[in-house]
């Protein structure tokens, strides 16, 4: 697989979400099935896994490193503080929490260090700077090599690389949600920030596999997502039987032509589909072999936009911990 570049680190130009095998999209799958997912990434030439302390609440983290630990030395290991639950606020960017989050995220690991490490959200309670603060003693402390940010805008991105370089900003980009093309785009570019892309597929929607949310199961937090309800799903289906048909013309998969329209789009993104499905895997991995001609380009541009898609990214509770200071819903 093609490589790019985050912060230190030459990584697979598509890396795995590890979210779907713990957590968000209904019942986790079989154990077995999941280890099938991320062996069968290493053999796809995945090299970048991301995980989150609040994935399952540690379940996560603890299958990844159990599963991956005979290969960990061909790997780039991301995980991310900042948002967990149990708590008495879900939101902690205290560096205290932040400290401990990390020691018990390299125990449930299995690691000494992490390569790459989030903050998953700013506690907007906490200035940017104090938990940015924290992490560089974690990197002086070796316990992360590098730290990274997740759904922040361009402003607090500048705040906080003034505190310690940020090596990657992560928030979701697919032809459905292209907020990232306001201003957090450019000021990644200027600051050499690598842009990893969650949710490339729409999460699953632009893929086929979610059209149908009365299929979803128990727990799928999708259920919650205006544009998987009422008017707005109605619209947007329309948007899907298109996207898919000129996925056919472009000789790919619907999945695909989102991974591979990304990777045109811009050098410096790299999308992190997940799946709890083998064979999604390893489709979504060979999307780095796709090539798209500008006329494709174009048209998935003008098919699916900020314009035609119906419905805002989260419900109004999730949104509020997006900091939206340069971000539109």
């Amino acid at each position: 697989m093609q490589t790019r570049r985050i912060g230190p680190f030459e990584v697979s130009a598509i890396g795995l979400g590890c979210m779907s095998l713990s957590h968000a999209y209904g019942p986790p799958p079989p154990r077995e099935q999941a280890e099938r997912v991320l062996l069968g990434a290493i053999d796809a030439g995945h090299t970048f896994f991301d995980t989150a302390a609040v994935y399952g609440l540690g379940h996560n983290e603890r299958l990844v490193g159990e599963v991956l630990k005979p290969h960990r030395d061909r790997i780039v290991l991301a995980s991310k503080c900042g948002m967990t639950r149990g708590e008495e606020r879900e939101l902690n960017g205290a560096p205290e929490r932040l400290k401990a989050t990390c020691d018990e995220s390299l125990t449930r690991l299995g690691v000494e260090v992490i390569d790459l490490y989030y903050l998953h959200r700013w506690d907007k309670r906490v200035p940017i700077e104090d938990s940015v603060g924290a992490l560089a003693e974690l990197v002086a402390a070796g316990k992360i090599r590098s730290i990274g940010l997740s759904e922040v805008g361009a402003a607090t991105l500048r705040k906080a690389h003034a505190v310690h370089p940020i090596a990657a900003l992560q928030t979701e980009y697919s032809p459905w949600t292209r907020n990232p093309e306001i201003a957090v785009l450019d000021a990644c570019r200027e600051l050499g920030v690598a842009f990893v892309a969650f949710s490339p597929v729409a999460r699953g929607f632009l893929a086929g596999g979610a059209s149908d949310p009365s299929r979803f199961g128990p727990g799928d937090f999708r259920t919650a997502m205006p544009r998987f309800q009422g008017e707005a799903l109605t619209a947007n289906l329309r948007l899907l039987e298109a996207f898919t048909a000129l996925a056919a013309e472009a000789g790919c998969t619907a999945a695909q032509l989102c991974l591979a329209w990304l990777l045109h789009r811009n050098p410096i993104v790299v999308p992190i589909p997940g799946t709890s499905n083998p064979a999604h895997m390893a489709e979504n991995a060979a999307a780095a072999n796709v090539r798209l001609s500008s006329a494709v380009m174009a048209r998935v541009e003008e098919l699916v936009n900020e314009r035609t898609v119906a419905g805002p990214r989260y419900p109004a509770a999730m949104q509020a911990t997006v900091d939206t200071e340069d971000w539109a819903a």
